[in-house]
């Protein structure tokens, strides 16, 4: 619960900083691949976590992560105030955090649909301007091809799942048989 509380903090501040510059994306995209850098690398995750390196140490290893990976300067001191305020294990819930704020901020959604095949551009831009529309925001989709479904989509969107599957049809009509 602290640590919600505190990638929330820190994210909002984040996002606030990117809304006065229009910047959000960008933070968005740089923040992801610092992310994944550190995801994919045990020994960088270690080294912030030992505290046989110093402050100073970890800043220096901070600041040449920045400058290879040609950070914003916003971005580069709120990644140096994550090592001054030891809070560089929280990154990746920070990160997370920061795209659902700016999200909400731009007025962005991204529903996950599934589907049984594969969809062509026309099916795809069809669920899009649906969900558009039913919604009013933006939608950036994800697909995913289940073959279990047998036909239909699963469209989730946040906690909210709308399951027009073949799958789920059949169940249904099974389970009213049974019931008589």
């Amino acid at each position: 619960m602290i640590n919600n509380a505190l990638a929330k903090r820190y994210a909002k501040a984040l996002v606030q900083l990117g809304s006065e510059g229009g910047l959000i994306d960008r933070f968005r995209d740089e923040l992801s691949i610092i992310d994944r850098i550190f995801s994919g690398n045990s020994e960088l995750r270690a080294a912030f976590a030992d505290p046989s390196f110093t402050q100073d140490q970890k800043k220096s290893i901070m600041k040449e992560l920045i400058g290879k990976t040609a950070c914003s300067e916003l971005v580069g001191n709120f990644l140096l105030l994550l090592v001054d305020k030891n809070r560089v294990a929280f990154l990746g819930q920070i990160v997370q955090t920061y795209e659902k704020l700016a999200d909400e901020f731009s007025g962005v959604i991204r529903p996950v649909i599934t589907t049984a095949f594969a969809l062509d551009d026309s099916q795809l831009v069809a669920i899009q301007a649906a969900l558009e529309k039913k919604s009013g925001k933006k939608v950036i989709p994800q697909m995913i091809v289940d073959s279990s479904l047998l036909g239909g989509v699963v469209t989730q969107i946040g906690d909210i799942s709308y399951d027009n599957s073949v799958k789920t049809q059949l169940k249904q009509i099974k389970d009213i048989l049974q019931k008589g």
